[in-house]
């Protein structure tokens, strides 16, 4: 599970794909959730990163 954090919130995807313009976020069933530009992105976490084991940065 990976946490997209944005300037306005949080979005939570199973799967991310990069590309040049920005991440691809994608759902369990493998349908694309969202597409987040880079200037929008503040950070891509796992959720390991929450639960205080390690950074899972982008």
């Amino acid at each position: 599970m990976y946490r997209a954090i944005l300037p306005n919130g949080q979005l939570e995807a199973d799967d991310y794909e990069r590309d040049d313009n920005g991440v691809k976020l994608y759902g369990a069933d493998g349908g694309l959730l969202a597409f987040v530009p880079y200037e929008n992105l503040e950070a891509l976490l796992t959720e390991r990163a929450y639960a205080g084991d390690e950074p899972g940065v982008m």
